[in-house]
């Protein structure tokens, strides 16, 4: 058990802060606190609002209200032991869009709106992922997607600074101190959350903790019916706006938007972000079911489909599918998402990258990238992508701006933190690209992207062995494929020529199955100065539309082949600059 410094209340050891004072909880017996009133606060300090659930006798408790005294911070009282022992589990779990909402206006409103008592307005906020206590790994999703979800939403207030779920996932299943994730994220405050499902009862406990005084500014316990959620949502929303009267902007309508009506659907689609943010071949295969299964549950589910053409459009990238088994349904997807709602930045995010890697119309791929930040400063991907855009337009000081962008609305991103890098190599600002990709080694050693781009870098600066090192730590299980071009081109230029005809033997019969780019025998030709079959293999590079084009306008290995009729051909089929 733990216990409160200040009042001596009991919690089970899971509780890090007293839902009376605020207090850090303690292990071992309590210290009171002379002249402490009953809210737990020295009686010099200001009382607070207090946040609680009523309900008529017999009523389940479905509806949260808010009274209010002269000052501000917003804490519950009397939750109690939060989760009992669950048991008797059923399989089936429900979505919870209604708790987005709950959480985000009652713990957003319940901080930004008033000033803490000494801390001064909330700018900034990382919402950890949730605990699942239900005793099912299968639910993992649901916690992991309630966060996210939940930051999604937070995301939605352009003034208030949310750290990315990339950079809270690290935290998942660690005892990192509050206050330390705070300094590490650069925030003023961290939410917390536990759900847990029992029989047909859903219980999730919140807790948002100001770490410039340690001090629980607001907690909740919401339970609730699996089948009172949707018919509630509206309601519980609409009464802590109203008790709290506060209006809302047109850019703050997102924290009570409702994207779908059927509980299932959403259910789904948390499956669906939880596989997507795996990253892999496999993840993207199985993040693509779920949301179709998601859209036939609900075929006006404009999120479904944007998540639908966000995972189809980085299939090329991943090794998933071909350029023309995805990217059609990649831009069928979005166009749908945006028919549904024009204001979704991941709907219009993809369909700016499907114009760029696959209809090679970079203009238009800019400007719906550049309408995704509109709608969402703070949408990191949109960002890293407008990067590649630009990159291909040969901007490379405003890629580069761009690419930095991404890495600081993510600074704990390893992937964002390499894409710098990686632009600074097509910038061919080598000794920068090799600082920063050094940089992202720091954060992960074992990062395969950061090896793979710091590759090209010592390639390109002519320091081969380092190249060849870099590249042979990329080829993971999972990268390999994409690893051996550029390794073959590395071996090409330190007269290693055995394995590297060995390996564009493979990457040859990779292609002609479709599970490599054409691009990757068009750099070892070009490395190996047999220009023929080089353009050939460029041609079929673009024939087959990989995005890796836009790699013939940048790369040195190309450089023997500028004045050739047929390179320029190329470029230009490509809408690519000379």
């Amino acid at each position: 058990m733990k216990r409160c410094p200040e009042c001596g209340r009991e919690y089970d050891n899971t509780m890090m802060f007293c839902l009376d004072d605020g207090a850090e909880l303690l292990y071992g017996p309590a210290k009171s606190e002379p002249g402490a009133i009953a809210t737990g606060f020295p009686s010099d300090e200001p009382q607070t609002a207090i946040l609680h659930s009523t309900a008529a006798p017999g009523e389940a408790p479905t509806r949260a209200q808010i009274q209010m005294t002269d000052q501000t911070a917003v804490l519950p009282t009397g939750t109690g032991d939060i989760f009992p022992q669950p048991r008797g589990f059923h399989k089936r779990l429900l979505a919870v869009p209604l708790l987005l909402a709950i959480i985000a206006l009652g713990g957003f409103f319940g901080y930004r709106y008033f000033k803490p008592a000494g801390g001064g307005p909330i700018n900034s906020i990382a919402v950890l992922p949730f605990q699942n206590r239900s005793g099912d790994p299968n639910s993992e999703y649901l916690s992991d997607g309630l966060a996210e979800s939940l930051i999604y939403r937070l995301s939605q207030l352009r003034e208030l600074k949310v750290s990315p779920t990339s950079s809270v996932a690290q935290y998942k299943g660690k005892d990192t101190k509050v206050a330390t994730i705070a300094s590490e994220l650069g925030v003023d405050a961290v939410m917390t959350g536990r759900l847990a499902q029992i029989g047909d009862n859903l219980t999730i406990s919140v807790e948002l903790v100001d770490v410039r005084n340690n001090k629980l500014l607001w907690g909740e316990q919401y339970e609730r019916k699996m089948s009172e959620l949707l018919a509630m949502q509206r309601e519980i929303a609409a009464t802590i706006t109203q008790k709290l009267q506060l209006k809302l902007s047109g850019e703050e309508t997102g924290l009570t938007k409702k994207y779908t009506n059927n509980n299932e659907a959403y259910q789904l689609y948390l499956k669906g972000r939880f596989s997507w943010n795996k990253r892999n071949a496999e993840s993207l295969k199985q993040a693509v079911e779920f949301y179709k299964q998601a859209i036939e549950k609900d075929p006006g589910f404009a999120l479904a489909y944007a998540g639908l053409a966000e995972t189809y459009v980085v299939f090329p990238s991943y090794l998933a599918g071909t350029p023309k088994e995805s990217m059609p349904k990649a831009k069928a997807a979005a166009l749908r998402a945006l028919e549904l709602d024009d204001s979704l930045a991941e709907a219009h995010a993809a369909l700016g990258r499907y114009l760029n890697d696959y209809e090679f119309d970079p203009a238009g791929g800019e400007k719906e990238l550049r309408r995704a930040i509109e709608l969402n400063p703070k949408y990191v991907t949109a960002h890293s992508w407008l990067a590649v855009v630009l990159s291909w337009q040969k901007r490379f000081d405003e890629a580069i701006a761009e690419a930095k962008i991404a890495r600081d609305l993510d600074p704990l991103s390893l992937i964002s933190s390499a894409e710098v890098g990686n632009t600074f190599v097509s910038a061919g600002r080598y000794d920068e690209a090799v600082t920063q990709l050094n940089e992202t080694l720091k954060l992960d050693p074992n990062f395969s992207a950061a090896h793979f781009y710091l590759g090209r870098a010592y390639l390109y600066k002519g320091m081969e062995q380092e190249a060849i090192a870099q590249f042979r730590k990329a080829a993971t299980p999972a990268e390999r494929r994409r690893a051996m071009g550029p390794l073959a081109v590395a071996l090409i230029s330190s007269d290693e020529r055995a394995e590297a005809l060995a390996i564009l033997s493979e990457l040859k019969a990779e292609a002609a199955n479709g599970n490599v780019s054409a691009f990757s025998p068009a750099q070892a030709y070009a490395a190996l100065g047999d220009k023929e079959e080089a353009l050939t293999w460029m041609e079929r590079t673009i024939a087959d539309r990989w995005h890796h084009s836009y790699h013939f306008a940048n790369n040195p290995e190309f450089d023997d082949l500028r004045s050739d009729p047929r390179f320029k051909a190329i470029l230009k089929r490509a809408n690519l600059p000379e």
